[in-house]
Formats: C-alpha cells, sequence, structure tokens
C-alpha cells in the first residue's frame, strides 16, 4: 500500500512540475496578453488541484493550504476561461461573476470547516461539483461546436484532443470525486486518476509545443509576406470572388463546407487558400469582412435608413441581432445604430 501510495504521490508531483514548466513557457510566449494570462491561469489551477488531492503531501497541515485549495477551486473556471479566449468566443461576464462567486462562497466554507468545524460541507462539495461539471461541459461545447469553421489545421487537431482529454478527465474526476470520496478511499482509484493526469498533462504539452505559433498566435504581429498565386490557386481565388460577388456569404448558416461544395472544389483547399493565402484565421471572419462591408453600405443608405436592423441582420445572413451587434462592433468599434446615426447625419465623418 506505501508503494502505491508512492507511486501515487511521484506522478501527481511530475505533473505539478511539467504544468508550471508549462506555465512559465507561456509566460514568455508572444502570445496576447488574455491568452497568456488564462494560458498560467488554468496550469497553475490544475497543478493546486493535482496536488491538494492527495493524502500523502498532507497540504491541509499547511499554512498555503487556504491559497492552493482556492486555485483548485477555480481550476474549471479557469478552463472555461481558456476555451473561450484560446477559441475566440465572447465571455459572457454574468456567467463568470456567478461561477466565480459561487467558487468564492464553497472556498469560504472549506476554510471554515477545515479550521472551525473539523466537518467536510457535503453541499458545498455537491455544489462545487455541479459547477465544475457544467463548466467542463461548456467548454467542451465551445471546442466542438463550429469545428468546421476553424481553418488552422493543427488548432482543428487540437479540439479534437481538448474535447477527449479535457471531457473524460474532469467527468471521471467528478463522478468519482462524488462516489468515492475525494478518491480517497480507494488507492487504485487515487493511482487512476493522477496516471490519466499525468497522460492528459504530456498531451496538453505536446499540444502547445506542436502548435504554439498557431494556438498561442500573437495577433499583433506583422503578417508574413505571401507569395504569388500559383495558377490553381487563382482560379480558386475568382471562383470564391465570384460567389461573394453574386452574394452567396449572405446565405444563413454557410459553412465552409456549404461553400466548397457550391465551388466544386475540395473544402481542404478552400480552406488553405481562405486562411494561407487570404489570411483569415476562422471561416466566420471571412463571411463577417464580407457582411460588414455590406452592413456598413445598408446603413448609409438614405433609401435604407428605416430598414430595422433586425432586419438587416437577417437578410445578411446572421441568425439573430446579438452576433451581428458583437460582429460589427469588432470591426467598426461602434454599435450598427450609432453607425447609421454618424453615415446619414454626418456621411464625410461616417
Amino acid at each position: 500500500m506505501e508503494r502505491l501510495l508512492l507511486i501515487d504521490t511521484a506522478m501527481r508531483l511530475m505533473g505539478v512540475g511539467q504544468l508550471l514548466l508549462m506555465a512559465l513557457v507561456a509566460a514568455r510566449s508572444g502570445a496576447p496578453a488574455p491568452i497568456r494570462r488564462a494560458t498560467i491561469a488554468l496550469l497553475v489551477c490544475v497543478a493546486a488541484y493535482l496536488a491538494i488531492v492527495s493524502p500523502a503531501l498532507q497540504l491541509w497541515r499547511s499554512a498555503a493550504w487556504p491559497v492552493i485549495q482556492i486555485f483548485s477551486l477555480n481550476a474549471p473556471l479557469a478552463l472555461w476561461v481558456f476555451a473561450h479566449l484560446i477559441f475566440e468566443r465572447p465571455i459572457d461576464k454574468r456567467l463568470f461573476a456567478l461561477a466565480l462567486g459561487v467558487t468564492l462562497i464553497d472556498w469560504m466554507l472549506f476554510t471554515h470547516a477545515l479550521y472551525v468545524t473539523h466537518q467536510r460541507p457535503v453541499a458545498a462539495g455537491a455544489v462545487q461539483h455541479g459547477i465544475a461539471f457544467l463548466l467542463a461541459v461548456h467548454a467542451i461545447v465551445i471546442a466542438i461546436a463550429n469545428r468546421g469553421d476553424d481553418l488552422l489545421e493543427k488548432r482543428r487537431m487540437f479540439r479534437l484532443g481538448f474535447v477527449i482529454v479535457v471531457g473524460v478527465q474532469t467527468l471521471g474526476i467528478v463522478v468519482v470525486e462524488s462516489v468515492y470520496d475525494l478518491l480517497r478511499t480507494d488507492i487504485w482509484l487515487m493511482l487512476l486518476q493522477s496516471g490519466t493526469a499525468l497522460i492528459a498533462i504530456l498531451a496538453f504539452g505536446a499540444a502547445m509545443l506542436t502548435a504554439n505559433a498557431e494556438l498561442l498566435f500573437d495577433k499583433a504581429a506583422p503578417p508574413l509576406p505571401r507569395a504569388p498565386l500559383s495558377p490553381a490557386e487563382h482560379v480558386l481565388k475568382q471562383k470564391l470572388d465570384a460567389a461573394m460577388a453574386a452574394h452567396v456569404h449572405r446565405e444563413p448558416g454557410l459553412g465552409i463546407g456549404v461553400l466548397a461544395g457550391k465551388l466544386g472544389v475540395p473544402e481542404h483547399r478552400l480552406r488553405a487558400l481562405i486562411n494561407q493565402r487570404l489570411g483569415y484565421r476562422n471561416f466566420s471572419d471571412f463571411l463577417n469582412s464580407h457582411r460588414i462591408t455590406d452592413a456598413k453600405a445598408w446603413l448609409g443608405d438614405p433609401a435604407r435608413v428605416d430598414l430595422p436592423v433586425l432586419t438587416l441582420a437577417m437578410d445578411l445572413g446572421y441568425g439573430s441581432l446579438a452576433p451581428f451587434n458583437r460582429a460589427f462592433r469588432d470591426a467598426t468599434g461602434t454599435s450598427p445604430s450609432e453607425y447609421r446615426r454618424a453615415a446619414i447625419l454626418d456621411p464625410e465623418k461616417g
């Protein structure tokens, strides 16, 4: 039993060491600050969780336990934020505040139990497991939603690995912890957790290393000069330009697979053209560039001044107003209504 416990502890410490090393690598990367901070937070939080559940380390006796515990409890939230940023999705600040607030309350209950009541808060543990489950599931949904939208092949592969590794690991931990009381009743379950966690860490590290330049892409970096289009690429671009001139981009639910079918070309060739030759990171950015150009023309057209913004958004292919408003603000720095007001009342300034 002691030998198995020693093996478990060794694997946990190996995982913690690798996670902290990866955090240092991320800190020195040229990634945008939000992605860099989210990556470091995720790695540190996972390291804290991996260490704090080890009975051999007895971290509950340490004065640093409250700090380690709060990092550990926030691991699912860090994962959720990381998924939003790395897959370029807007973060719902209300959901973030709610999850953070619940986690902080649970942390206070756990701390009070350790130092005052000396009884584990069962309700707080159940709530924390529920929050962890929901955040992990949502992160997985983000990873698989519109997977075909991504034009970067390595990041597309990373998403698949992300789903498998994070999904199995997180759901397994939540279920086993809920049933077997933090894994401490069975050394074999502890070994299973530490072993699979170490494998997941190795896989995650490999993904970061092999796809680092694209997963942690510095948006502020100047674009590299591109070679002239090949004859095949030139013909494909002509087909694509003709489709855009025919307003194919306004079709609702248009995906890159559908567009490739309309053009009669393999999907991978269209992906390569849009990403490597036209410079778009994902298909949504490509669509939005054409849709927002049309939107600005319509909003500045006096003949369309009474056209509701919602109708305009639907005519451009957006399923609802929110994604249109978000895309328009990202592209112009202002809302559609504000843009229309400036364009109509002050055409030179608009």
